[in-house]
């Protein structure tokens, strides 16, 4: 079978890793899909090349039925020293190779795109914070449900382990607060979640 991520447009991306998700037709994924702007007859136009202009909702839509990430679909993210192959793209973008476009794409900092404004390098900084964030947040998560299933368990050692869980969760809690602070100073509103502050 083809591997998607090297063929040599979107539509053929596509229709390749429609094919390796199982989905035998287009009508089989268009039904999967939830919502009304991807129908069968919308993704048979943009795996035949007939459609070259894709809604950014059904570009997400798409990708996120078939499961992978928008860059798997814009760019040839399997040969990424190939440029930029979508149509319709300015003459930076489409210099770009795909490992440059997922870069920029994704904000990724020091990366192999280069931010040519400095507020594009503080808007990717920012993007990098609210990652870190989200990180330290499911670590938070994590290390609770640690604590409360060595508490639960009775296990007088595992109770006695809780105390290095809870110097962990303070640890973590404190960089979590630090990168709210951050992200809030930069403008960022409803940064935090209720469960930063509890334990």
């Amino acid at each position: 079978m083809a591997d998607f991520r090297i063929e040599d447009n979107v539509g053929a991306r596509i229709k390749f890793a429609r094919r390796e998700r199982g989905f035998r037709t287009a009508r089989e994924f268009a039904d999967s899909l939830s919502g009304g702007n991807v129908t069968a007859a919308v993704v048979e136009n943009i795996e035949s090349g007939r459609k070259a202009d894709i809604s950014i909702t059904q570009l997400l839509n798409i990708a996120h039925g078939l499961g992978t990430p928008p860059s798997y679909l814009l760019a040839p993210i399997g040969r990424p020293n190939a440029k930029m192959d979508l149509p319709n793209l300015n003459d930076e973008l489409a210099d770009m190779t795909a490992a440059e476009f997922d870069c920029w794409l994704s904000a990724t900092p020091l990366s192999s795109y280069r931010p040519r404004w400095a507020g594009e390098r503080v808007d990717i900084e920012a993007l990098g914070s609210l990652r870190q964030l989200g990180t330290f947040q499911r670590e938070l998560e994590r290390l609770r449900l640690v604590m409360n299933v060595q508490s639960a368990s009775g296990d007088a050692d595992l109770i006695k382990a809780n105390k290095d869980v809870k110097r962990q969760i303070d640890a973590v809690s404190k960089e979590v607060a630090r990168l709210v602070g951050l992200l809030e100073s930069g403008g960022f509103v409803d940064v935090s979640s209720e469960d930063d502050d509890s334990e």
